[in-house]
C-alpha cells in the first residue's frame, strides 16, 4: 500500500478500499483470537490509527465523525477489526489529554506507536513518592498484543482505605506482561487478554486523574488547542464502544440480504425473498440500524460543533449522547436478533456464517459495561429533571 493519505477525507476513502480485504480476514481473525497482523498494518498505512492524533505528533486531530464512520465501515467488513480499531484509534485522544511530558514519551520516537486499554479499576495503587506503584492484573484490554503502551484504571486510596481520586495509569510495554485468556464466542478476534503489572512504578505525570478529565480541564490542552480535545470523555469513549456494534448490524443485514436473495424455504416451497414478512424484517431491522447510526451522529456532530466554537458542553446534550450511546447498542442488537431468528437452521451452523458472526459478535458488545442502559438512562432522566448530576461517565 502506498503512503498514508494527507487528509482525513482520504484516510475514510483508504479505509474504505480496504474492506473487502478485512471481510475476507474475518474468519481467520476468529481462528487467531487477535486481529491479524496484516490487518493492523493495512489499516496503520490507511492512516486510520492517526485520526484522532495530535497534530503535534503527527496526527489528524480530525473531525470525530470522520473516525466513527471509518470504524463502521471496518465494523461492517469484521465485527473483531472493528472493535479493536474503534478502542485502539480512540486511545491516541486520550493520551493527548495528559502531561506533555507523557506525550513525548508514547510519541516523541514513533508517532505511530499504538496504546491499549483496561479502564475497569482493578489493580492495587500505592502512592509514592514522585508518582505510584501499581500492581494486578487488568482483563478485557482489546487489541492489546498490537499496542506498546497500556492504559490501566486505579483508585487511589487514602490513609483509612477509602477511595479518594480515580486515575488512569500510563504504562510501557516493557513493564507488563500479557497473559492470554480471551477464548469466547463473540468478538473472538479482538484479543481481549489481561494485562498484569508487578509492582510497576507510574510517574505523576502519567497518571491523569477522572477529576479534571471530567472538567475538562487537562494539562494536554496547553500543547494541544484542537477542538476535538474538549469533547468529554464519557461521549468519546461510549460512542467508541457502540458504534463497531453499529457497523457490525449493518454488516448482518448486508449478509442476510445478500442470503435472502438466493435461499429457498423447502417447507413453504418458495424462494425467501418473496416472503412478505421477510421483508418486513428487513424493513424494521434496517430502520433500527439507521436510527443507532444517525443519533450517533448527531450527538457527536453537535459536541464537536460546541467545541469548535468554544462554549461550554451543556448538560443535557451530554445527557442524550449517553442516552442515545447506550440504545443505539439495544436497537443494533434486536435488529441482528430480527434477522437471525429469520436466518434458517442453516445459519446456526459451526462455520464462517457472516449472520451468525454478527450475532454473537453484537451480544458479546453489548456486554460491555458502556453499554449498560439502565445506568445510562438514569443519567438522562434525572438531567430532564433538572436534577445535580455527579457522575464520570457524563
Amino acid at each position: 500500500m502506498s503512503e498514508s493519505p494527507a487528509t482525513a477525507a482520504a484516510v475514510l476513502e483508504a479505509v474504505r478500499a480496504l474492506v473487502p480485504a478485512l471481510r475476507e480476514r474475518a474468519a481467520e481473525a476468529e481462528a487467531l483470537r487477535k486481529v491479524p497482523d496484516t490487518s493492523i498494518k493495512d489499516l496503520e498505512q490507511t492512516g486510520f490509527f492517526r485520526l484522532l492524533q495530535p497534530r503535534a505528533y503527527g496526527g489528524f486531530a480530525a473531525d470525530p465523525a470522520v473516525f466513527y464512520a471509518a470504524v463502521r465501515e471496518i465494523a461492517r467488513a469484521c465485527g473483531s477489526t472493528g472493535w479493536v480499531a474503534s478502542v485502539v484509534g480512540a486511545h491516541p485522544w486520550h493520551v493527548a489529554l495528559y502531561d506533555p511530558r507523557a506525550q513525548e514519551e508514547v510519541w516523541g520516537t514513533d508517532p505511530s506507536t499504538r496504546i491499549c486499554s483496561s479502564y475497569a479499576p482493578t489493580g492495587k495503587v500505592t502512592p509514592v513518592d514522585g508518582g505510584f506503584r501499581i500492581s494486578g492484573s487488568w482483563s478485557f484490554s482489546s487489541g492489546c498484543d498490537h499496542a506498546d503502551w497500556a492504559l490501566l484504571g486505579g483508585l487511589v486510596m487514602d490513609a483509612d482505605g477509602r477511595p479518594v481520586d480515580m486515575r488512569t495509569f500510563l504504562v510501557p510495554r516493557a513493564e507488563y506482561r500479557i497473559d492470554d485468556v480471551w477464548d469466547t464466542v463473540g468478538l473472538r478476534g479482538t484479543g481481549s487478554n489481561n494485562v498484569v503489572c508487578d509492582d510497576v512504578f507510574v510517574p505523576e505525570h502519567r497518571a491523569l486523574s477522572f477529576g479534571p478529565v471530567t472538567a475538562l480541564n487537562v494539562p494536554g490542552h496547553a500543547v494541544n488547542p484542537e477542538p476535538l480535545y474538549r469533547l468529554p470523555y464519557a461521549a468519546v469513549f461510549t460512542t467508541t464502544i457502540s458504534t463497531p456494534v453499529v457497523g457490525i448490524a449493518e454488516g448482518a443485514l448486508d449478509a442476510y440480504i445478500e442470503a435472502t436473495r438466493k435461499r429457498f424455504r423447502v417447507s413453504y416451497g418458495e424462494q425467501v425473498a418473496e416472503d412478505p414478512f421477510a421483508q418486513v424484517r428487513i424493513a424494521r431491522a434496517a430502520s433500527d440500524i439507521d436510527a443507532a447510526g444517525l443519533q450517533l451522529q448527531r450527538n457527536i456532530a453537535e459536541l464537536y460543533a460546541c467545541a469548535e466554537r468554544g462554549e461550554e458542553l451543556p448538560m443535557p446534550l451530554r445527557a442524550r449522547a449517553r442516552r442515545d450511546q447506550v440504545l443505539a447498542t439495544e436497537r443494533a442488537v434486536a435488529a441482528v436478533d430480527l434477522l437471525m431468528e429469520n436466518a434458517g437452521g442453516g445459519a446456526m451452523r459451526t462455520g464462517p456464517n457472516p449472520v451468525q458472526r454478527a450475532w454473537r459478535d453484537v451480544h458479546t458488545g453489548r456486554g460491555h459495561a458502556a453499554n449498560d442502559p439502565e445506568r445510562a438512562l438514569l443519567l438522562s432522566g434525572q438531567s430532564a429533571l433538572g436534577l445535580d448530576i455527579q457522575d464520570t461517565m457524563l
